[in-house]
């Protein structure tokens, strides 16, 4: 979009200036390079809305993994046991993949280090029977029916990251936002944003913030997928 591209630097001898060098030059300014106003700051659309914007809730992947380990125990599985179940959800789509399994020692590492990726999330949540809106800390926004889809072993629920940018892109438009303001107010850097467009990847946290932040379910971007 407009907003986003990079302004020519006059004295740049490449024309244009690197991400950080755009970022920090935006910061010891004091105005925005986007908006093109010698002082004033952000516009005032733009701040009027952040201002607006209440703090979104966490994600608690540390719980997640408590949660993950106490059913574990109550079913007698050790490790190995676990990790066989959880590659047993999508058994039929690893086979026609040639997948390899669950590991056990990344789970041990999950449950020491609490943090993981929206995909892995989502493994762990099916095989729980949770919805990801149970793990929010720091006041849940209510948004509606958030059980995850039931499925089949010939598929795996994973997160559509490119449907996700795309509502947040339309939000952030409709509330006259940069992607700089918006990361700020995320507290992540605009390429973390930006990229969800073509991504298959990204932190549970940060999905989880979005989707509270745009008020749907987590549900609503996570389908059946073949890959």
């Amino acid at each position: 979009p407009p907003s986003t591209r990079l302004q020519r630097h006059p004295n740049h001898p490449g024309g244009s200036l690197t991400h950080l060098t755009f970022v920090l030059a935006v910061r010891l300014s004091g105005h925005s390079v986007l908006d093109k106003r010698p002082r004033g700051g952000m516009r005032s659309a733009t701040r009027g809305t952040l201002a607006r914007m209440v703090a979104v809730p966490v994600f608690d992947g540390a719980a997640l993994v408590a949660a993950l380990d106490a059913r574990r125990v109550e079913l007698g599985l050790g490790w190995p046991a676990l990790a066989e179940a959880l590659t047993q959800q999508s058994s039929r789509l690893r086979a026609e993949l040639s997948d390899h399994a669950v590991c056990s020692g990344a789970l041990v590492r999950t449950v020491t280090r609490g943090s993981m990726s929206c995909q892995y999330a989502v493994m762990l949540l099916q095989w729980l029977g949770r919805a990801p809106e149970e793990f929010l800390t720091g006041g849940r926004r209510e948004v509606g029916e958030v059980r995850l889809l039931s499925v089949s072993s010939d598929v795996r629920l994973r997160w559509d990251l490119p449907q996700l940018h795309g509502a947040v892109d339309a939000q952030r438009r409709q509330h006259d936002l940069t992607w700089v303001a918006l990361a700020t107010h995320f507290g992540c850097t605009p390429s973390r944003l930006t990229n969800l467009r073509s991504a298959r990847l990204a932190d549970m946290d940060l999905t989880m913030r979005l989707t509270q932040w745009l008020g749907l379910p987590a549900a609503e971007f996570v389908h059946p997928a073949s890959w």
